[in-house]
């Protein structure tokens, strides 16, 4: 894809799902790639299925210092940023009575604030390139009603959209893009108690917030990867599973 080949991109989430499967076929494309998270094993795995020759950090979005370092070697390792990609995103799944301060910390700190950090420390780079950031949001958090039981990570992606129209008002010369993502086969709801889980998605499903079909990750990340290589400005795009 001529719009990508060299194009200096940095990763934050490439260990497992759509963020996996973006950076393999931004790699693919011609992209020169670092990849973030914190499971290094797993992005590991992600560069050898990209060629190799993409960057390795251990990144834990949620500490500050780890933030401003990934960004760091990605700019040293690549001479420069031209495109962000933060894939990251976590929920618990929890009614909001019982949710304490740690578990809202786990939802803000990694879906939002890691975001402000990540950001933050790219912004300077990505204005002398006058390159692109791409978040990933979510119907949950964008579209449709709250999501009882979800309502830690909707409330942090919420503030994520709201984080992105911030950073371009601040700084118009950078393409700050909202991907919002529907029902997608991933990770996401490993660990989440069956009990809890089996109630909570009754009811999705009783006010039809999930249909019938969910996406495959390379679905979403071939959008994602045809909307980084426009030269367009686009603020937000919406990627839902087929109709039929």
């Amino acid at each position: 894809m001529a719009g990508l080949v060299g194009r200096r991109i940095l990763v934050i989430g490439a260990s497992s799902g759509i963020g996996r499967a973006a950076a393999v076929q931004l790699a693919r494309a011609g992209a020169r790639l670092v990849l973030g998270a914190r499971r290094v094993e797993r992005l590991k795995e992600t560069a050898v299925e990209a060629g190799g020759d993409a960057g390795v950090v251990r990144c834990d979005v949620r500490d500050e210092a780890d933030c401003e370092a990934v960004v760091g070697v990605a700019v040293d390792r690549l001479g420069g940023l031209d495109g962000l990609v933060y894939a990251v995103g976590t929920g618990p799944l929890v009614q909001l009575i019982d949710a304490d301060l740690a578990t809202w910390r786990q939802a803000l700190d990694t879906n939002l604030l890691g975001a402000a950090l990540v950001t933050r420390a790219a912004v300077p780079y990505l204005e002398a390139s006058e390159g692109n950031a791409v978040y990933f949001s979510s119907t949950s958090a964008s579209i449709t009603p709250p999501w009882p039981g979800l309502n830690l990570y909707v409330v942090s992606k919420a503030g994520l959209d709201k984080l992105i129209h911030a950073w371009r008002s601040e700084h118009p010369s950078v393409r700050f893009t909202r991907v919002v993502i529907g029902p997608t086969v991933t990770e996401f709801a490993e660990g989440w108690d069956p009990e809890l889980f089996a109630d909570a998605g009754a009811l999705w499903v009783q006010r039809a917030y999930l249909g019938v079909a969910a996406m495959d990750p390379d679905m979403v990340a071939g959008e994602v990867v045809n909307l980084i290589a426009s030269p367009a400005r686009v603020d937000s795009i919406t990627i839902q599973p087929p109709t039929s």
